[in-house]
């Protein structure tokens, strides 16, 4: 069957679709460029001459899984509701239980960021962007009455640190917990954060 020739744009965005899935298949450490390659029937030389080494092509699939990530969280928090609407949504997506890529992806991120620099400075931009959303909607709650937080910046921190180590939970040890009970602890560490009392709460009636 004769290939359709792609542009720069739509060759490279196929060639990290492809590394992604490989990553996600057999891990950073063992995906090699020959994978990539073989997995949409061309030459080492055709991935090569897009990304000169393995390195960088891993540092640009999980950049390029990140963005996709990081564009379905702004949507999220975008969306004309309050605050606590949009909190929700976005933690229960973010959520090891939850709809956003594979957590299998971003624990291989995390064990290989330990030793090559370029996908360290990927992942430590990906953390900084979600904190940092997810701080700016806490604060905007705060400043409308819809919770308590006295420091949105912690809060997202500890959501986000809470929410990481679940998904290595759930991901690394298979049947830990229920996947109800998850969400139960994903919705009670969310109302904690925002001092309300639980998941059913009422707003408070104006800023602490």
């Amino acid at each position: 069957m004769t290939r359709v020739r792609l542009s720069v744009a739509e060759r490279r965005e196929e060639l990290l679709r492809a590394a992604v899935e490989q990553i996600e298949a057999r891990g950073v450490a063992a995906v090699r460029i020959a994978d990539v390659a073989s997995a949409l029937g061309v030459s080492n030389a055709l991935v090569l001459y897009h990304f000169a080494s393995k390195e960088q092509l891993v540092a640009a699939a999980f950049r390029y899984a990140a963005e996709a990530d990081l564009t379905h969280l702004r949507k999220l928090l975008g969306r004309r509701t309050s605050a606590l609407r949009r909190l929700r949504s976005a933690v229960r997506w973010y959520a090891p239980t939850g709809q956003a890529k594979g957590w299998r992806l971003w624990i291989e991120g995390w064990a290989a960021a330990l030793r090559e620099p370029a996908l360290r400075e990927v992942m430590q931009d990906l953390d900084r962007q979600w904190k940092a959303a997810l701080a700016e909607v806490i604060a905007e709650g705060v400043a409308a009455g819809e919770f308590r937080c006295p420091d949105p910046r912690a809060s997202a921190l500890r959501l986000t640190a809470f929410l990481d180590g679940l998904a290595v939970q759930l991901t690394s040890y298979p049947g830990t917990m229920p996947r109800a009970r998850a969400q139960q602890w994903t919705e009670e560490g969310l109302t904690r954060e925002l001092g309300l009392d639980s998941p059913s709460s009422p707003p408070p009636s104006g800023p602490a």
